[in-house]
């Protein structure tokens, strides 16, 4: 996994029903992109995160995002 600051941490909900968590990377502290990852989430809600397999880095400048 490798991310930039400006990219989406997307976390899948973990229970059938539960709602997507996106949240905008504003720090990368792995090397080369890698994590851990300080991540602000829509409510606000700041994490220091090492992504499991439940979550995708999403690239802003991808098409169709």
């Amino acid at each position: 996994m490798r991310a930039t600051e400006g990219d989406q941490l997307v976390q899948h909900g973990r229970i059938v029903g539960q709602p997507d968590k996106v949240g905008e990377i504003t720090q990368v502290l792995g090397e080369n992109g890698t994590p851990p990852y300080r991540v602000r989430f829509q409510d606000g809600h700041e994490a220091l995160m090492a992504p499991g397999p439940d979550c995708v880095v999403r690239h802003p400048s991808e098409p169709g995002h």
